[in-house]
């Protein structure tokens, strides 16, 4: 089997299963607490950030989100009039501001965010960590490939 034919094969099974995983992950259910919220995806990857690495700064968020500061720091507004997120002043610059997930808040973040955090890594364990590089470089390339808009050619006829 030629490579092409492989790389066929692997496009032809990956576009069967990610509309399946896609509609898996939308019907995880949203604890009761968080469903009046209006949570968007950007308010996914920064609770997940928080739930994962514990308290961040606005700049450390923006950095690992790869967006500007000011939009971060329209998030943790937004979150922290809703009560899920804190802010508190860093002991070590008091010019910063230290953000995390609220103590009311984590229970239900966590009952909603872990199960996804609990399959990557079930899926993620049998890999070397260089395997799991490409595997997430591969995303990475597939993500910024259908952002980028393809000019098609003229047709013919």
């Amino acid at each position: 089997m030629s490579t092409a034919d492989t790389t066929d094969n692997a496009v032809r099974e990956l576009l069967l299963v990610m509309p399946r995983l896609v509609g898996r992950v939308k019907r995880l259910p949203l604890p009761e607490q968080l469903r009046s919220l209006d949570l968007a995806p950007r308010h996914l990857s920064m609770l997940s950030l928080l739930l994962l690495d514990g308290p961040l700064t606005v700049s450390q968020l923006a950095g690992m989100l790869g967006v500007a500061p000011t939009t971060v720091s329209l998030i943790v507004s937004d979150l922290s009039r809703k009560g899920v997120l804190v802010r508190r002043e860093d002991d070590a610059d008091r010019r910063r501001r230290i953000i995390d997930i609220s103590p009311d808040s984590r229970p239900a973040i966590a009952q909603w965010l872990s199960p996804g955090a609990r399959a990557w890594r079930h899926a993620l364990a049998p890999l070397s960590p260089a395997q799991q590089r490409i595997f997430v470089d591969t995303l990475l390339r597939y993500e910024a490939a259908v952002s980028t808009p393809t000019r098609t050619a003229p047709r013919r006829g």
